[in-house]
Formats: structure tokens, C-alpha cells, sequence
């Protein structure tokens, strides 16, 4: 299980209770990390894959995670006595915030009056009931542009800032143009028994925070919450990953602030900064050995990247050997760029 880790990746994979954060530079094999220490659980410590939580960003990342650990434990585990068993291992829940956010709104969104049939709005459908809400209303859809209203609308709820909040934070006549807007789209999401992705995230804080004793029954089942990439956390995601780790406190937080790159989208790296004083019995790992770059590479980087402040950096490093000398060009548009790198 751990003899293809180095030393600090199996540090912080066998360290297993309390809260944990792992600084993880780019290629130092956080993935790697994650998937062992959920093997390290259910094989070492003897947890049951359904007190385990994995929260991911993508699909794919997701996908790429099970994938893993299915062969982790197929290949610790199995055993002329025990192959049987292992094609039915139970696998713990790993999937993103939206993913699991359904899941939970299927079974308990009955408590604020969600259909446990409801669908799920993807951005061309949230767009297109936000035009019905704009000629409901009377608002011109050339004045007034649907994707800025999307985006708004949005943020707000990234923010867990309903409709009847909005009003009080609109500022200057497009802000509270949309506020009505927001009004109206979400009566209309009501009425057609949809959620978009945003209400995914906001209805289930929403379902925790009103009713206590249906978080507690998630706090009591996930004895063990494993997060990735921490700082593209929105402030949904943020309050929602405390609430999920606020009985046990075994919440194990992987990323990087020096890799955030969808602020444009409500994420906040302060996030994950922040997690020292959310659980101040933290323990911090940092993971600077690059198995991907080559140390130019890395040297060049980290020239750039030190110059910031508001956050801590690593310095990666690696066994691989220094390479070409980083050359710097520079092109006439995006076109060209892709066309030169290649």
C-alpha cells in the first residue's frame, strides 16, 4: 500500500484522524495521496466505505478516482480466498459537490418542498427560462443581456443569497433589474420542478442549516470527508464541506492557493487558508516533490510565483534532470501561441 510513496506522501496518508491539510504542488501526486489514503482506511483501519466521503471537482477527476481505488484494493486485498469478495467491494462515494448535492436533495429535499423527481437545469435550459422571466416581466432581452443576468444570478447563489436577499445587496439599475429577474426565475424553476446547478448547492446548505437533525445523520455517516482541489471552493462548497465535517472533524483538505483559477466562478483560495482557524488542531503536509516537470521547469516557476505574499508557496522539486532551458516568446494572439507551443 505505501511502498510506492514517498516519505512525505505516506506521512500524510497514514496520518488519518483529525483535520488535515495537504499542500500538494503541481505533479507532486496528490491524486495518488487521496486514493491511498482511502485505501489505507478501509484496509488498515478497518472503515467501512460508506462512512467515507470524496469530494471532487470534475467528472473525470471523479471517474479517475474510483478507478483507482478499485484497483488499489483489488490489488491489496485479493487473494485465491478473497477475489470473489472483491468484485463486490462496496466503494465509498467519490463524486463532485454537485453529484453528491443531488444525491443527498433526492432523498431530503422533500423537507423544502422538492420533488424527489426534480430535474436538473443545465445552462442553455437556466438561460433559456431566464428570457421567459425577462418577457414575463417586460425587461428587454437586447438592453439587458440574459448571460450577464445568468451570471449574476449565478453568483448571488454561489454567495447563498437568495431572491428575497437580493434586493438589499443590488447595486446601480442593471443589479436591481436582475433582482427581479431572480424573482421570477425562480418561481418558474419552481413551477417546472427544476433546479439548476447552483440550487443544487444552496438547497442542500439550506436543508442542513434548517434542519439540524438531517445533518446530523450525514455527520454521523461520513466519519471520514476527503476534498480536492480546496482552493476552487466557492463560499456554497466552503459552508457546505464545514457543516458535512462538523461532528467527526476527520476532514483531510488537498490543494494548492497558488493553483486557483476560477475565481471568475465564485471560487475563493482564501479558503483554504482559512482552514487553520476553521480547525486550529490542524496538521499540515506539503508535498514539493515534482514528478512531472523537469527542474528548470520548476526554477522558473517558482522565480514568478514567490513574489506573491498572500498565501504560502512551495518549492517544488525533483529527481528528474534540470532540461532545456525555459525559453520565453512571445506571439501575436491566442491563435498563434497554441501554434508555436506545438
Amino acid at each position: 500500500m505505501l511502498s510506492n510513496l514517498n516519505k512525505e506522501q505516506q506521512r500524510a496518508v497514514t496520518h488519518t484522524d483529525g483535520p488535515i491539510l495537504i499542500l500538494a504542488g503541481a505533479g507532486s501526486g496528490k491524486t495518488r495521496v487521496l486514493t491511498h489514503k482511502v485505501g489505507y482506511l478501509i484496509t488498515e483501519k478497518k472503515i467501512s466505505a460508506h462512512e467515507i466521503l470524496m469530494v471532487t471537482f470534475t467528472n473525470k477527476a471523479a471517474k479517475e478516482m474510483k478507478n483507482r481505488i478499485q484497483n488499489l484494493l483489488t490489488s491489496t486485498l485479493s487473494s485465491p480466498k478473497t477475489t470473489h469478495y472483491m468484485h463486490t467491494i462496496p466503494l465509498p462515494f467519490a463524486g463532485t459537490y454537485h453529484a453528491l448535492c443531488a444525491k443527498i436533495l433526492r432523498r431530503e429535499g422533500k423537507y423544502l418542498g422538492i420533488s424527489e423527481n426534480f430535474v436538473i437545469y443545465d445552462s442553455n435550459d437556466q438561460k433559456d427560462l431566464i428570457k421567459q422571466a425577462m418577457l414575463e416581466l417586460d425587461i428587454s432581452i437586447k438592453q439587458n443581456h440574459p448571460n450577464a443576468v445568468h451570471s449574476l444570478i449565478s453568483q448571488a447563489k454561489n454567495e447563498l443569497i437568495h431572491p428575497a436577499e437580493y434586493d438589499q445587496y443590488a447595486r446601480g439599475p442593471f443589479q436591481k433589474i436582475v433582482a427581479a429577474i431572480y424573482h421570477r426565475y425562480q418561481l418558474l424553476l419552481d413551477k417546472n420542478s427544476a433546479l439548476d446547478f447552483d440550487d443544487l448547492l444552496m438547497r442542500t446548505v439550506d436543508v442542513f442549516q434548517k434542519y439540524p437533525e438531517i445533518l446530523q445523520k450525514y455527520n454521523k455517516q461520513y466519519r471520514y470527508i476527503l476534498v480536492d482541489e480546496y482552493q476552487d471552493t466557492n463560499q456554497a462548497q466552503y459552508v457546505l464541506t464545514k457543516l458535512l465535517a462538523k461532528h467527526w472533524h476527520n476532514i483531510c483538505v488537498v490543494g494548492d492557493a497558488s493553483q486557483s483559477i476560477y475565481s471568475w466562478r465564485g471560487a475563493n483560495f482564501r479558503n483554504i487558508l482559512n482552514f487553520k482557524s476553521d480547525f486550529p488542531a490542524v496538521i499540515i503536509f506539503n508535498l514539493e516533490q515534482n514528478y512531472r516537470s523537469t527542474q528548470n521547469i520548476l526554477d522558473a516557476a517558482f522565480a514568478g510565483i514567490s513574489k506573491n505574499t498572500s498565501h504560502p508557496i512551495l518549492k517544488l522539486w525533483t529527481d528528474n534532470r534540470n532540461g532545456e532551458k525555459v525559453a520565453v516568446s512571445e506571439t501575436r494572439n491566442e491563435q498563434t501561441e497554441a501554434l508555436t507551443i506545438l
